[in-house]
């Protein structure tokens, strides 16, 4: 699964955007890796509590046991099958 996504962190604290390759799909329970471009690094975050899709887009909205992000889809296959689950 090749998808490269922007993740931005949401809130008072928003911080840089993370740009990469979605290793693990948003998932309730599990934890989402995005690979940094230079393949050294990963962005993980805490175990996932909720998923939202914004219709017609690839926008997931992902709150986690301590954040909220907006992961928008840049390229690849949708991974909304993977997301509903």
């Amino acid at each position: 699964m090749a998808v490269e996504v922007v993740l931005r962190k949401l809130g008072r604290k928003p911080g840089r955007a993370v740009v990469g390759r979605l290793l693990r799909p948003p998932r309730k329970g599990s934890v989402v890796v995005i690979e940094f471009p230079d393949g050294l690094h990963e962005y993980v975050t805490t175990p996932v509590k909720r998923v939202l899709k914004v219709s017609g887009r690839d926008v997931y909205y992902i709150q986690t046991a301590n954040s909220r992000y907006r992961l928008e889809v840049q390229s690849g296959e949708a991974i909304a099958a993977e997301a509903a689950r």
